[in-house]
C-alpha cells in the first residue's frame, strides 16, 4: 500500500486571497516546495483535495481551474515534485446541493485512496481550515495538521 501527502490547495499551496483561478494571481507559499519534497523524497504520493466553489459559483469555468492547475503541476515539477493527482470539487451546496466530495466530507481522500491503493492511517494531511482537518479525520488519514498561515509557520 501506499501512504500520501494530501494538501489544501487555497491557503496551504497557494496564498488565499479569493477564488484564485488566474496564474497571475496565484502566488506559491514560501515553504510548500520545502515541505512536498520532504513528503516526495519519502515516498508519499502528493495529492491535492480542493474544494473549489467559485466553479459553482460561476466565478470560473472548470476549463480556468484545469488550465492553472497543468501550470501548478509543472511548477511542482520544475521542484523535482510530482503532484500525482489533483482532486476538486466543484459544488457548493447553495447551489449544487449536497455532495460528498466537498470537504467537510471524505469524498475526494477516500476516491484518493481506492485509486492508489493508499493507507490512509500511514497518509498526512495539510489543511487550513477546520474542515479540511474534519474531512482527514472521517476518512481515517493518520496525521492531520491545521495551519492558518504557511508562510508564518515553523513548517
Amino acid at each position: 500500500m501506499n501512504k500520501a501527502l494530501f494538501l489544501d490547495r487555497d491557503g496551504v499551496i497557494n496564498i488565499d486571497h479569493g477564488y484564485v483561478y488566474k496564474i497571475e494571481d496565484f502566488f506559491f507559499t514560501e515553504k510548500i516546495f520545502k515541505i512536498a519534497k520532504h513528503y516526495h523524497d519519502q515516498g508519499f504520493l502528493i495529492i491535492v483535495v480542493t474544494n473549489q466553489s467559485g466553479i459553482a459559483r460561476g466565478y470560473y469555468t472548470e476549463s480556468d481551474f484545469n488550465q492553472l492547475t497543468q501550470w501548478m503541476i509543472k511548477k511542482f515539477l520544475d521542484q523535482g515534485i510530482e503532484i500525482t493527482k489533483v482532486y476538486h470539487c466543484p459544488h457548493h451546496p447553495d447551489f449544487d446541493g449536497d455532495c460528498s466530495c466537498r470537504k467537510p466530507m471524505p469524498g475526494m481522500i477516500l476516491s484518493a485512496q481506492a485509486e492508489f491503493d493508499l493507507a490512509l492511517p500511514n497518509s498526512v494531511l495539510i489543511g487550513d481550515s477546520n474542515t479540511d482537518i474534519e474531512a482527514g479525520k472521517k476518512a481515517g488519514v493518520g496525521e492531520n495538521y491545521l495551519i492558518y498561515e504557511l508562510n508564518n509557520t515553523g513548517l
